[in-house]
């Protein structure tokens, strides 16, 4: 079983400005008290045929991790355009929001993120150079996919050190591939605190 259950992620600011940050309220619930910080990543798959095209929004580390339930808001600045092929910039792409904890990633959601301009003429009759500061994105909140992985929350209990997953003795993490991983839903439970906004401690709620 897994020693933090992701209970809500709450799509802030949304539809927003194409250079608007993205805003995640993530809530979440410790089962059993942990060694280490969790690591949150943004990512934002640049092109769908080349992975070279993915850039890092944001990566944070929170904590201390005690048993609770806690809430914070995630931050991340919008992508580089100039990293984007112009061509990939309008259409739909996807955004992923995963959690780590000693190097290995537990649950990974995804959204699809769909850009086009805020306007109608622009739409029927696109620029040849694309505008960005009139470019919209609508991240499709409502349809994530979540998908969850067996880890190993307490490494340190091993006797070389390594991280290791329940399914594995050999020090290796397993894989994420659909042997492994689990698709489920996130259960939407009610936030009972204010948001705030947390990059390295999050409140306890």
């Amino acid at each position: 079983m897994s020693a933090v259950n992701i209970t809500n992620v709450a799509v802030l600011d949304n539809p927003a400005p194409f250079l608007n940050p993205f805003q995640f309220e993530i809530s979440y619930e410790c089962l059993a008290a942990l060694k280490d910080d969790l690591e949150w990543k943004i990512t934002y798959v640049g092109s769908a045929e080349d992975e070279t095209y993915d850039q890092l929004l944001e990566s944070v580390f929170v904590g201390p991790v005690n048993v609770g339930k806690y809430r914070f808001v995630l931050q991340a600045d919008p992508p580089e355009p100039s990293k984007i092929r112009e061509e990939d910039i309008i259409g739909v792409t996807v955004l992923l929001l995963t959690c780590s904890y000693a190097g290995q990633e537990f649950i990974r959601v995804g959204y699809y993120v769909n850009n086009d301009y805020d306007d109608e003429q622009l739409k029927e009759e696109p620029p040849q150079k694309v505008l960005l500061d009139r470019v919209q994105r609508n991240i499709l909140a409502d349809k994530p996919r979540v998908t969850k992985f067996p880890i190993n929350f307490h490494p340190e209990n091993n006797d070389n050190g390594q991280p290791t997953s329940p399914d594995h003795d050999n020090g290796e993490q397993t894989p994420a591939s659909p042997d492994h991983a689990a698709e489920v839903n996130l259960q939407g439970e009610e936030p009972n605190a204010s948001p705030n906004k947390c990059s390295v401690q999050c409140s306890q709620t």
